[in-house]
C-alpha cells in the first residue's frame, strides 16, 4: 500500500477523560436544543436532517483498519476517545486489545455503581478485553 495516500503517524488516538465525557455532554445538550427549535418552528415544514450512521470498519470486534497507523503502547488496553463521527454524541468509549480488535463500552454508571473512571470498572475492562 502506498504511504502517500495517508500520514504514517495519526493523532487520532487520544486517551477518554472526563473532559472528554464532559464534551460529549455538551455536545448532547446543543442536539437537544437544536431539536427542540426544530420542533418549535412550523411542523408543516419538512426539515431533513443528515443521519449519520456507523462506519462499517470500526464495528465492535473487527480489527483496527490499518489507516489509522500503530496504535501507540501506552494506549493498548486503555479507554479512548471514539473517532468514528456517528459516536461524537454518543456516551461511548472504546478500547483497542493488543490484537488491535475494537471494542466499544457506554460511559454511563454501570450498575448504577461505576463510573467509566472507576478502578473496578477500567479492571473489569481489562480482564474481558484480554482473550
Amino acid at each position: 500500500m502506498d504511504p502517500l495516500f495517508w500520514p504514517l503517524e495519526t493523532n487520532s488516538f487520544r486517551l477518554f477523560t472526563p473532559e472528554s465525557l464532559a464534551a460529549i455532554e455538551q455536545r448532547i445538550a446543543e442536539k437537544k436544543k437544536q431539536q427542540d427549535k426544530v420542533k418549535g418552528k412550523d411542523k408543516d415544514q419538512g426539515v431533513e436532517e443528515d443521519k449519520l450512521t456507523p462506519q462499517l470498519d470500526l464495528k465492535i470486534c473487527k480489527t483496527l483498519p490499518s489507516l489509522y497507523g500503530d496504535i501507540p503502547a501506552e494506549f493498548v488496553g486503555e479507554p479512548l476517545e471514539d473517532f468514528d463521527p456517528y459516536y461524537s454524541d454518543h456516551k461511548t468509549f472504546m478500547v483497542i486489545n493488543k490484537k488491535r480488535t475494537i471494542f466499544r463500552f457506554t460511559a454511563t454508571p454501570a450498575l448504577c455503581i461505576f463510573g467509566p473512571f472507576n478502578v473496578v470498572r477500567k479492571t473489569a475492562i481489562k480482564i474481558l478485553i484480554n482473550s
